[in-house]
């Protein structure tokens, strides 16, 4: 697939998950240089993330109910190209570009991250039913809760099994795990804010149209 057949509209499927949950927060960290690449990664021109409609939809329902705890969802990635795929592939190949080791992965060697299942050569996030969230406060400044790691920390702290976790941060792992698979999605083991629609409409299909914010829903 390319872009030219995709330059004025998402595919058929797909839609911007604020169209459909209108109160849900993003910081798609691939937009910018706040990841663990340190840099804008390739296929990431708008901020604005992207889901099928099914999964989507999911989401309102996770939505709702969070929002009688006075919780919401904060969306880090959505739908993720190949070509950022393969971004992640080539950083991983770059032995030297090392600079987000402090923050990222301090407990893991570059050369390790393959292995250890932290990058692959591809990604559920390019079927589009895939998304990376946490949870914030729906009160100013809407604030993260406590979930023990930052979102991309590679590290078996970042798993569901970790140990060592204070009572708040297994509260509230635990309140997003359990409230994501209620509405039909299955967790990561080596990643607490990574999830997929266990019935994705696009099992086998990777896609590769960029991020926009200037896309039409047909």
């Amino acid at each position: 697939m390319n872009d030219s057949a995709y330059s004025q509209s998402l595919p058929k499927g797909f839609v911007y998950v604020d169209q459909v949950v209108p109160d849900i927060r993003t910081d798609l960290r691939y937009r910018l240089s706040d990841n663990f690449v340190g840099a804008t990664v390739d296929g990431y021109s708008g901020a604005r993330a992207i889901l099928t409609q099914p999964a989507a939809q999911a989401l309102a329902q996770v939505q709702t109910e969070l929002r009688e705890l006075g919780l919401g969802l904060l969306i880090f990635d959505a739908y993720r190209p190949q070509r950022a795929v393969n971004h992640f592939a080539r950083w991983a190949k770059d032995l030297s570009a090392n600079n987000m080791k402090p923050r990222y992965y301090p407990e893991v060697e570059k050369t390790e991250l393959f292995s250890q299942g932290y990058i692959a050569s591809r990604s559920g996030h390019s079927r589009g039913s895939t998304v990376d969230l946490t949870l914030v406060s729906l009160s100013p400044p809407f604030e993260q809760l406590d979930m023990g790691t930052i979102f991309d920390f590679f590290s078996p702290r970042s798993w569901l099994d970790a140990t060592g976790l204070s009572a708040a941060q297994e509260r509230n792992r635990a309140l997003l795990q359990r409230t994501m698979k209620t509405y039909g999605f299955t967790p990561y083991a080596k990643e607490w804010w990574h999830f997929t629609l266990s019935a994705e409409p696009f099992p086998e299909t990777y896609f590769d149209f960029e991020i926009r914010d200037d896309l039409s829903v047909r």
